[in-house]
This record gives C-alpha cells, sequence and structure tokens, in this order.
C-alpha cells in the first residue's frame, strides 16, 4: 500500500537586500532550535500562505505590479506579512501609493507584536495605518516545491526586496534566536567550514545571489531571469545519496550531498 503523498502548503520567502560596504548583503535569521522546520539553520524570513494573506481588505491594498494574478498577490502579501513579522522590515507606503507612511516606531512595535501574537491581523494593521502593500517593490527570484517524500512540503516562492533606508532589521526572538546582514559568499564560506547550518534550497539560492555585486545588479538580473518550478529529488550514488534539481533551471549549485542537509 503506497504512502499518502502530503499536499504542498503555499509559502514565500522574503530576501532583503542591502548594499554595504563590501558589496551586497542579505538579511537572514537563525531559526529557533524548538521549530519543527530547518531548526537551527541561517535562512530567510518567510512562512506559509495564512487566511490573513487573502483577506479582501488585504488584496484591497496591494500596489499594483506587472502580470499581477489573485495567487501572486497572496504570496507577496505573505512575503510582505512575513517580513515584518521576522525582521520588523515594513515594506509599505501610503494607502495613495505616494510614498513611505510616516509610520512611529512605537506603533510598528505594537503592529509587529500584534501580528506575532495573533490579536492583530495584517488587514486591521493595513486599515489602521491605511497602507498599501509595496508588492510592486519585489522581485520573483524562484519557486521551489519540497520532494514527494517528504512528510512536510511547501510550494515556497523567493522574492527579493530592497530594505528602506530609514528601518532597521533585527530578529523576532520567537521563531528566530539571531540574526544577521551578511555577504551571499560569506554564507557559502561559513556553510563549506560548517560553521553554519544552511538547508540545500537556502544556499542554492544564495550561491545564485551571490554572482551579483549590488542590489541594482540582482534585481536587474531577476528581472531578465525566467522562474520555473524547481523540485528537488534524491540520488543515491556511491559516495552516498545527493539532493539534486534540474542543470538548466538558472542555478550554479544543482547538487548536494544529502547528508548534510535536510531538503
Amino acid at each position: 500500500m503506497s504512502e499518502k503523498v502530503a499536499t504542498p502548503v503555499a509559502a514565500a520567502t522574503i530576501m532583503l537586500l542591502r548594499d554595504g560596504p563590501q558589496g551586497l548583503e542579505v538579511f537572514m535569521v537563525v531559526r529557533h532550535h524548538q521549530i519543527d522546520f530547518a531548526s537551527g539553520a541561517l535562512v530567510f524570513p518567510g512562512g506559509k500562505v495564512d487566511p490573513q494573506d487573502t483577506d479582501a481588505r488585504v488584496l484591497a491594498r496591494i500596489a499594483p505590479y506587472p502580470n499581477a494574478t489573485p495567487e501572486q498577490s497572496e504570496l507577496r502579501a505573505a512575503a510582505i506579512r512575513e517580513a515584518f513579522e521576522e525582521s520588523g522590515i515594513l515594506l509599505a507606503r501610503h494607502g495613495n501609493g505616494t510614498g513611505a507612511a510616516p509610520v512611529g516606531d512605537a506603533v510598528l512595535e505594537r503592529w509587529r507584536q500584534g501580528l506575532n501574537d495573533r490579536t492583530l491581523k495584517l488587514g486591521d494593521m493595513l486599515v489602521e495605518g491605511d497602507l498599501q502593500l509595496a508588492c510592486d517593490d519585489l522581485a520573483h527570484f524562484s519557486h521551489w516545491i519540497t520532494p514527494e517524500f517528504m512528510p512536510k512540503r511547501f510550494d515556497t516562492h523567493f522574492y527579493l526586496a530592497r530594505v528602506p533606508a530609514d528601518q532597521i532589521a533585527g530578529h523576532d526572538g520567537h521563531e528566530n534566536v539571531d540574526s544577521v546582514w551578511i555577504r551571499p559568499k560569506q554564507v557559502i564560506e561559513d556553510a563549506a567550514n560548517k560553521t553554519r547550518t544552511v538547508i540545500f534550497p537556502t544556499l542554492s539560492n544564495v550561491v545564485r545571489l551571490a554572482q551579483y555585486d549590488s542590489v541594482e545588479e540582482a534585481f536587474a538580473g531577476t528581472l531578465r531571469s525566467t522562474i520555473v518550478p524547481i523540485r528537488p529529488w534524491m540520488e543515491t550514488r556511491p559516495d552516498g545519496r545527493y539532493v539534486c534539481i534540474p542543470k538548466d533551471a538558472g542555478f550554479t549549485l544543482t547538487e548536494h550531498p544529502a547528508a548534510a542537509d535536510r531538503v
């Protein structure tokens, strides 16, 4: 009797970028060791799409972006919400779309806490602050689907976003216990030296990001690329098991020892 294959859960991950002294930097968080997915790993902020992301009040306050679809709008709303919950960065502007909304730190912290402890919903926040989600500032970077043999599966879209100059990122202290602005090449080096735990999908996206030297380059390159769903699989070889992805999917890192990773 064959085992039932889990249905992938829609999820969104956001790669917050800035130009640092030595080049492109990305904001990453360390997952709490008691979290059941990617515990202790260095990851990008993100999570599954929540019913609040599909609220009509939310979908009515999304900045227009090219080739918009209801599914993409829900994913982008989830990406921005997760970024705010996990990093404190709010990618939003005035409800009329004219520029960044002047929201005080105390209000931002109250909203962030409310979203994290589930006493506030995204729609409530947008209405209260008369905000519009800056979905047009996101660039669709990649699309990964967890293999069928995994008990928990995610259908995850990765997005790039520029960090507003007047906002400071920091981890939430709940799901994530640490955070860092880091150059992609440093992540690759730390993973190779085993000083940081980086799961294969994250590492593969970091390797792709590392080809760019600035935020402008990363956005320009990403907007020229074609997004195809990435479905990893396992291969057993004489030297062990490997996680693999197609070699023509636009990624440099296309395989990784499974013993050193969790897909």
